[in-house]
């Protein structure tokens, strides 16, 4: 079979092809649903955190798919290493989960904040905010996860992967155009439904079609161990790389629009137990991908490739849907917060920098006057814009993208902490000095090892000389404890906060 024939017989069918357009037309309809209006601070507060209304099911469905977007690369992940997908995988960011839920989830509902950046100016000032939000920003652009829409877009309908990408781009920027995270919340309810449906409907076919569990055992060996063949150190550089969930600004978001701190912890809690249920799925899938479809010259079209040839139509057309749809529920939320850190915390940082305002001042100041969800729109149309550019123009920057994590977590890991555990704070000064020398690093060293041809600089993650640099430049201030806690009161009465 020729290449074209091959690709025309990938192709979705026409029934097949209108559930995908139904689950489009789906959206938007529960995106635009009328949304409550309010003044001042509660039109800001309903716009960005649906007024603080999460219950906990809404709150678990909105996590649970927003932190699993990347469900090509888990796919690649469970074909080529089996069960580690699992366990030496998923392990650590459920530990960090765990870490999320219980140091740090009721305490940001209690902050009554709306960002992560407005955290950093009420504790350290707008030079640590004004960076915290650049970070926040470029840790947000969702590229790779529109490129990953377009290479499926392009699978389910023979269009270019530029125009796969320009339609998922419109696409989730006009669901989240009509009620902000309120049709986030609405959107990602449906899309954590097909996800786990999707999933729930394949393996079946897979397992009848393997001939059964005992089909795994022909795997090769390292498929069946715990660690996939790749060893103890290899896992535990995962446990690091999961640190990153201490920083991610979708779980601070959900967190700040729960609708009590109970509702926040007791949310992350069972989300981490959803992911454990998902990960289990995708990960036998991923293994019976391997027994059914060996050899695969591309492995992170694992899902697709098994879709395609045990699934009859509309159960391949439905499984294609729960495959956009896990990926669309992280396009949309990480716009949002895209959107609100352009239309929300760069004005409130340009006003504290102008007219001299500081910490709570600023905060409460502009809560009342911002036309949120106006900037809003406007930073979310940009920040779509800069996505959709950055997977079309260059599609090969993406796998650099994804290193930014290796950036983002050694530079808000401490000052973040440390708002919500004084004991881990640092001065002012301190916090700028930490962010900028430990994300320099992890920069420099993420350019090195792709300028090498790629691989870590002497073997060595980014994320481990950034933290230890982190760690260096707060030690001083928790060995002077007492100097610290003076400078944090001069700060927060400054700020028009009390001491904490």
């Amino acid at each position: 079979m020729t290449d074209a024939a091959a690709e025309a017989a990938r192709r979705l069918g026409v029934l097949d092809g209108a559930l995908v357009v139904g689950y489009l037309a789906a959206l938007v309809l529960l995106g635009w649903m009328r949304a409550r209006r309010g003044r001042g601070e509660a039109a800001a507060t309903e716009f960005l955190l649906a007024g603080r209304t999460l219950t906990l099911p809404g709150f678990v469905a909105t996590l649970v798919s927003t932190w699993y977007g990347g469900v090509l690369g888990v796919g690649e992940y469970s074909y080529r290493y089996g069960l580690s997908n699992w366990i030496a995988l998923g392990g650590p960011y459920y530990v960090a989960g765990l870490l999320f839920a219980l140091l740090f989830a009721s305490r940001a509902r209690r902050a009554d904040l709306v960002t992560v950046p407005e955290r950093l100016l009420r504790d350290h000032g707008p030079a640590v905010a004004t960076l915290g939000a650049a970070v926040v920003l470029v840790n947000t652009l969702p590229a790779a996860y529109l490129l990953m829409l377009g290479v499926l877009l392009r699978r389910s309908f023979g269009m270019s992967l530029a125009a796969g990408v320009l339609l998922a781009g419109g696409f989730s920027m006009l669901v989240v155009l009509g009620s902000g995270f309120r049709a986030v919340v609405r959107t990602n309810a449906l899309q954590f439904a097909l996800m786990y449906g999707g999933f729930l409907l394949v393996l079946p076919f897979a397992w009848r079609e393997a001939g059964g569990l005992g089909a795994l055992a022909t795997l090769p060996p390292e498929c069946l161990s715990w660690d996939g063949g790749l060893g103890v150190q290899a896992v535990l550089v995962w446990y690091v790389i999961a640190l990153q969930t201490l920083v991610e600004p979708t779980f601070y978001q959900r967190c700040f629009a729960a609708r009590t701190p109970a509702v926040a912890r007791r949310g992350v809690l069972v989300s981490v137990a959803f992911w454990v249920v998902f990960d289990g799925l995708t990960t036998l899938t991923g293994m019976f991908a391997r027994v059914l479809v060996p050899g695969l010259e591309h492995p992170v079209e694992a899902y697709p490739a098994l879709a395609d040839q045990v699934l009859p139509p509309v159960a391949r057309g439905a499984f294609y849907v729960g495959m956009l749809a896990t990926v669309m529920s992280t396009v949309e939320s990480y716009l949002f917060v895209g959107a609100t850190t352009l239309g929300f915390d760069l004005p409130l940082l340009a006003r504290a920098w102008r007219r001299g305002w500081s910490g709570q001042q600023a905060i409460a100041r502009f809560r009342r006057e911002a036309p949120a969800r106006r900037a809003t729109r406007i930073g979310l149309a940009l920040v779509t814009a800069a996505a959709v550019g950055l997977a079309i123009v260059a599609p090969t920057v993406i796998g650099l993208w994804k290193a930014v994590g290796s950036i983002v977590t050694p530079a808000l890991l401490l000052p973040l902490a440390g708002g919500f555990l004084p004991r881990l704070r640092a001065g002012p000064r301190a916090t700028l000095v930490s962010m900028i020398a430990s994300a320099g690093l992890a920069a420099a060293f993420v350019l090195a090892g792709a300028v090498r041809g790629g691989g870590p600089v002497l073997g060595i993650e980014p994320i481990f000389p950034a933290l230890a640099v982190s760690i260096a430049c707060h030690a001083p201030a928790w060995l002077r404890r007492d100097a610290i806690a003076r400078d944090v009161a001069n700060w927060d009465e400054r700020a028009g906060e009390p001491d904490r």
